[in-house]
């Protein structure tokens, strides 16, 4: 079968985008692997209407709905391989069958390169997490940290120390120059240099910091700020424009999510360096209705 519209993942900007497609009546294919960034959380935060929900059950819940429309289809694999022009795309999936469509929209996200630290990975998503305005207020005038990973690790540290006593670990590195230091010392953030050894805690709590000499220090909660990589080299091999940042790379779209390679969108965490939920809900209605909108009017 041909799709109007083939949209490779199906988590929260997929679905989004998926949604709107299928609401205006057009064929749309979405071909999931069941493995969206957010799977290590237990609540999300943030989302009208939603906060404080199970991502997975939010996402379960949007499956059901989008599958409720008869123009909707669920392929569950992995898309390996991406080819053709406006009106006549194909993607190939790991078992070899291929999937025909006239637009495209890319949401098959990315995964995070965590800090190989013991205690570090069961943690994530929990206590040891990376946006404070996801999970920085239930954890409110707690004992924080933020791990130095990059020259934006001050930078993030200063804002972190908005929602509770602030430390920044530099894990071994240099200290910031004095005009840094005095920065953070304005906004109470507190500097330690030792490199960190380990994390330790009950279950997926935090509770001390481990340095290289042995010594600890009590904390709730780490904030780090990881490169990530997309879960597909799909957008390179149609060619589109790809724009490199310190925390990894991203597709280059316009405002209405269009990548610099006609009849194809991209949607959530792959086009932005700002990640949420809603951010990905937004990017993907406006995927899907710009879909909608060249499959109508056409598009050059």
């Amino acid at each position: 079968m041909r799709y109007d519209a083939i949209v490779i993942g199906g988590s929260f900007a997929g679905l989004s985008a998926a949604t709107y497609i299928a609401r205006a009546r057009r064929s749309v294919c979405i071909i999931d692997a069941g493995a969206p960034r957010n799977r290590f959380a237990t609540h999300s935060h943030g989302f009208l209407a939603q906060d404080g929900s199970n991502p997975a059950a939010m996402l379960a819940t949007a499956r059901q709905q989008v599958a409720a429309y008869p123009t909707t289809t669920f392929i569950e694999g992995r898309a390996i391989r991406a080819s053709g022009e406006l009106g006549a795309f194909s993607v190939r999936l790991e078992n070899g069958e291929a999937v025909e469509g006239a637009r495209l929209v890319l949401a098959y996200g990315i995964s995070d390169e965590l800090p190989d630290l013991p205690g570090l990975k069961e943690r994530w998503g929990e206590s040891v997490i990376h946006c404070p305005y996801c999970h920085g207020f239930e954890f409110s005038d707690q004992r924080l940290g933020v791990l130095s990973m990059s020259p934006m690790s001050v930078h993030q540290a200063m804002l972190i120390a908005e929602w509770g006593p602030t430390t920044l670990y530099l894990n071994g590195e240099p200290l910031p120059d004095n005009g840094v230091l005095s920065e953070l010392k304005k906004r109470g953030v507190a500097v330690e240099p030792a490199r960190v050894r380990a994390l330790h805690g009950e279950g997926a709590r935090l509770s001390a910091i481990e340095f290289a000499d042995g010594g600890t220090a009590p904390i709730d909660a780490l904030f780090v700020s990881p490169r990530n990589y997309p879960n597909s080299d799909i957008a390179r091999q149609l060619g589109c424009e790809i724009q490199e940042t310190p925390f990894g790379s991203i597709i280059q779209t316009d405002d209405l999510k269009t990548t610099t390679v006609n009849g194809v969108h991209a949607a959530g965490d792959i086009t932005r360096g700002a990640h949420s939920v809603t951010w990905a809900c937004s990017d993907g209605v406006m995927a899907g209705v710009a879909v909608h909108r060249s499959l109508v009017f056409g598009a050059e």
